[in-house]
C-alpha cells in the first residue's frame, strides 16, 4: 500500500503541475517555530488496539508518523494529563505542499481544530474529537469509541458516533492532500486557530523522544508495523497496556532509505 499511496503522489503532482498550479494545503499558523519537511509520503496509518486509559482526565492522543535521521518514525498514540482543565488535543498531521511533504505539529487549546480530514480513529475520524468532552472540570469519556475502564474511569458516557472506525481506518492515509482527506478547513476549525493554543506538555516531548531513539519504531526496519504502536502511558513503551500494529496490509517500503531531513527541535 505504500507503494500505491506514494504512486497517487507522483501522479497527483504530475496532474497539479501539467494543470500549471499546486493545491497549497491550510496551514493554521505555527504552534512552534519549527517544521520538518520530507521528499516522500509518510507510511499508511498501522492499525492498532486504542489501550484502556489509565487515570481519571487524561486525554488521548493519537500515533503518528514523524521524521528522523533514518527518514519516518512512528511515535505511539497514547494518554497525556492536558496542561489545564478544558483544553482539548488537536492532532498534528503531514501536507503534501509543491514537492515536499510538511508536519504541522498537533497543540492543546479550547476546540479540536483542522487536522486534515486525516482518520486517526480512536475518536479523532477526521473532523474533531469524538472520544470525550469536558463537563465543567470533568473530562467525559464515549464509551462507544473510547477504551475504557470503568473500575478506574467512572466519568462516561456513551454516544454512537456515525460512520466511526473502532479499530481499523479504513482508508490508513496518513497526509493531507491524499484521496479522502481535505485540504481546506471548516468554518469550525478556522476559527480555532484564533484561539490561545499551547504546544506539548513535557510528557509528551518525551514521548515523542523515545519514539525517536528506539531503532524499532522507524519504519524501515518495522516495514509500517510498529512494535509499539500504542502506550497507556508517555513514554512507557514497555509494559501491560502496550499495543503492537497489527500485521494488516503490504509492507512498507521508503523511497530513499538513507534520505533525510535535519529534525528540528520542539
Amino acid at each position: 500500500m505504500g507503494n500505491r499511496i506514494g504512486s497517487v503522489a507522483l501522479a497527483w503532482l504530475l496532474a497539479t503541475a501539467l494543470a500549471g498550479c499546486v493545491v497549497t494545503p491550510y496551514d493554521p499558523g505555527p504552534v512552534d517555530a519549527a517544521q520538518e519537511q520530507a521528499s516522500e509520503p509518510p507510511p499508511p496509518l498501522p492499525v492498532y488496539e486504542q489501550p484502556p486509559c489509565p487515570e481519571d482526565g487524561y486525554v488521548w492522543t493519537p500515533g503518528l508518523w514523524r521524521w528522523g535521521p533514518e527518514g519516518y518514525y512512528w511515535v505511539p498514540g497514547t494518554w497525556i494529563a492536558p496542561p489545564q482543565v478544558g483544553v482539548l488535543w488537536t492532532p498534528g498531521y503531514w501536507a503534501l505542499a509543491g514537492v515536499v511533504y510538511v508536519f504541522h505539529p498537533g497543540y492543546w487549546g479550547p476546540h479540536v481544530g483542522y487536522y486534515g480530514g486525516i482518520n486517526y480513529g480512536g475518536g479523532y475520524n477526521g473532523y474533531g474529537y469524538a472520544g470525550g468532552r469536558w463537563r465543567g472540570s470533568h473530562f467525559e469519556y464515549n464509551t462507544a469509541v473510547t477504551n475504557i475502564n470503568t473500575t478506574i474511569v467512572r466519568n462516561t458516557y456513551h454516544e454512537t458516533v456515525i460512520n466511526q472506525v473502532h479499530e481499523t481506518n479504513v482508508t490508513r492515509v496518513s497526509y493531507v492532500g491524499a484521496p479522502g482527506t481535505r485540504t481546506q478547513p471548516n468554518r469550525t476549525e478556522a476559527n480555532s486557530s484564533h484561539e490561545t493554543r499551547q504546544t506539548y506538555t513535557q510528557p509528551q516531548i518525551a514521548h515523542h523522544d523515545a519514539a525517536r531513539t528506539s531503532p524499532m519504531q522507524n519504519a524501515t526496519r518495522n516495514e509500517g508495523r510498529p512494535p509499539v504502536a500504542a502506550t497507556p502511558r508517555a513514554a512507557a513503551f514497555s509494559g501491560p497496556g502496550v499495543t503492537a500494529a497489527k500485521p494488516v496490509g503490504p509492507t512498507y517500503r521508503p523511497q530513499h532509505p538513507q534520505g533525510h531531513e535535519e529534525r528540528p527541535e520542539h
